[in-house]
């Protein structure tokens, strides 16, 4: 599924909940949205082979250098949605699942960011080279936490 076919199930699914997904539909709208921001960071890192390395690093390794080839405005949304929608898809017994309005906002940011990385490709923003990539790749350090920081 592409991401913009992945946010039109958690829309939908957010506007029509089935009645068997009774008190689970939230974090399933949360969980779609954040395949959606997922699949569309991958493709988004794949679409040049200077940058096709960072689809292997941990998600929160991807965002930190995400600024340095889009919009630090809207690399900045992308953290905050992924870290929202992340912890939105894990059960706490003593949270509250997201609000409706929580779940269309952050839809929105997603959807934003889709259109703000189409017909861009990574690395074309100006002053973006194979050195800037290199202080975004993984040290040992991130190497072996990047497994375990990925969700």
């Amino acid at each position: 599924m592409t991401p913009a076919d992945l946010l039109i199930a958690a829309r939908d699914l957010l506007e029509r909940p089935a009645t068997a997904s009774v008190g689970g539909w939230p974090r399933a709208v949360a969980l779609l949205t954040r395949q959606a921001l997922e699949t569309a960071l991958d493709e988004f890192w794949k679409s040049s082979p200077s940058t096709a390395g960072l689809c292997g690093c941990a998600r929160k390794t991807q965002l930190i250098c995400l600024p340095a080839y889009l919009d630090p405005r809207l690399a900045r949304e992308a953290g905050y949605v992924w870290a929202a929608l992340s912890s939105a898809c894990h059960h706490h017994p003593y949270d509250l699942a997201p609000t409706a309005a929580e779940l269309s906002g952050w839809i929105d940011a997603v959807a934003t960011l889709l259109v703000g990385i189409s017909g861009k490709t990574s690395g074309s923003r100006t002053g973006t080279s194979a050195r800037s990539l290199g202080a975004c790749g993984t040290s040992g350090a991130d190497a072996d936490s990047g497994a375990s920081s990925r969700n």
